[in-house]
């Protein structure tokens, strides 16, 4: 494995750092106090600038509109743009779009591709993707209650679910349900596109999250679908592939979320030096960075980033390399390894800010709040790890 950044991506990644430092960072007060709604005008002009840099859709092929980065080269994007909240959303690489558009390239249909593909590429539309529902564990997917049940030319779906992220707004959904309830457990469930202005589509409420609803593409929603009905050439590739269309997104989806957490904690770790540096605790000048406390949890966040990183790069470069199905085993343990790191560097980042981290006045308690999903969503720690031992327990057994 060849850790040398070509001349290309040197570029690239120091016009996108100096972009989030000049463009963004600055305006995450505002973020913090105003409405999706309000930021919104602010946050186009920043897209046309990316537009106009040749950084829109990173990820996308240049086909379809994108910059054509292959996975290696968006996951160092990924870690760049994770520096602010803001970063993935400008550059038109944010999940849950980011995932719909890898699903609809690969499997949509050719009349898919047109009406919902090419608009949400360009940033003309939003989507979400409703799979978790509430009354059933996210962690076994196998467990679905919503139905998608044939009526003419139509599917009829109804079902409850929730923590469909960037709902509000959204101009339509990916829906998760069971198509063919008899059939193999992993055969039952299918993918279906619903415009979410289909009569039967109702947003109950954006889900207050640690105290936040949120609105817009920061929100995360409970959808009700009472007898919605869509036609059938809506299905994203074949009836009972919904796992496995699942598994396609999720994969490439897991290098791009560990990235990102890896910039969400390279932010913290300069956040928590600075301060470390400037705070000074006693009358003679000397700061929290004399203290060996500080020193040792500066070390530990490097070493632990450091490491983290390096496990994301090569479950990239495996994917890349050999395929989403030979990393399985590595993107498990990214999954967790990472967001643990996270919380673990979040955590000394705001002790050190002390009450000052408690606050919107930093970056730091937005971070803590809205990151500890990290270790639940795409499958909690637990089943990862569960699923981590079993592979290395075959394997041994194997051999």
């Amino acid at each position: 494995m060849d850790f040398t950044i070509t001349e290309k991506m040197q570029v690239i990644l120091e016009m996108i750092n100096e972009f989030v430092d000049k463009e963004l960072i600055p305006l995450e007060p505002a973020f913090l106090t105003q409405s999706a709604a309000e930021m919104m005008p602010v946050i186009k002009e920043k897209q046309k600038k990316v537009k106009q840099m040749e950084l829109w859709g990173p990820c996308y092929p240049k086909e379809l509109g994108g910059a054509g980065l292959n996975l290696m080269e968006h996951a160092l994007v990924s870690e760049a743009l994770g520096r602010s909240p803001l970063g993935h959303f400008v550059f038109w690489c944010q999940a849950p779009d980011v995932g719909n558009i890898e699903l609809l390239e690969m499997f949509g249909n050719k009349e898919q591709k047109e009406t919902w593909l090419h608009p949400l590429v360009a940033g003309d539309i939003r989507s979400c993707f409703s799979m978790t529902e509430v009354e059933l564990a996210g962690s076994n997917p196998l467990m679905m209650d919503t139905t998608a049940v044939k009526d003419g030319d139509d599917y009829v779906i109804n079902g409850q679910k929730w923590y469909t992220t960037s709902a509000d707004g959204a101009e339509f959904a990916i829906v998760m349900a069971k198509t063919n309830p008899e059939a193999h457990p992993y055969l039952q469930a299918s993918m279906i596109i619903v415009p979410c202005d289909t009569p039967g589509f109702n947003l109950v409420r954006n889900i207050p999250v640690m105290g936040h609803a949120g609105d817009g593409y920061f929100s995360h929603a409970e959808i009700l679908y009472q007898n919605c009905r869509v036609p059938q050439k809506n299905l994203i590739g074949e009836e009972g592939q919904g796992f496995v269309l699942a598994q396609e997104r999720l994969g490439p989806g897991r290098i791009h979320h560990c990235m990102r957490w890896i910039g969400i904690c390279n932010r913290a770790f300069d956040l928590m030096c600075a301060r470390a540096q400037e705070r000074v605790i006693s009358p003679d000048g000397r700061t929290l960075a004399t203290r060996q406390i500080i020193q040792s949890w500066i070390a530990e966040c490097a070493a632990e980033i450091q490491a983290a990183r390096l496990m994301v790069l090569h479950a990239a470069w495996r994917i890349h390399n050999e395929g989403a199905k030979a990393a399985r085993k590595d993107i498990s343990l990214i999954k967790f390894k990472v967001a643990n790191v996270m919380q673990m560097v979040l955590d000394n980042a705001l002790q050190v800010h002390g009450g000052l981290g408690m606050t919107d006045d930093t970056i730091l308690a937005f971070y803590f709040r809205h990151e500890r999903a990290a270790r639940i969503y795409d499958g909690a720690d637990e089943v990862h790890k569960v699923s981590v031992a079993k592979q290395i327990l075959k394997d041994r057994q194997i051999r």
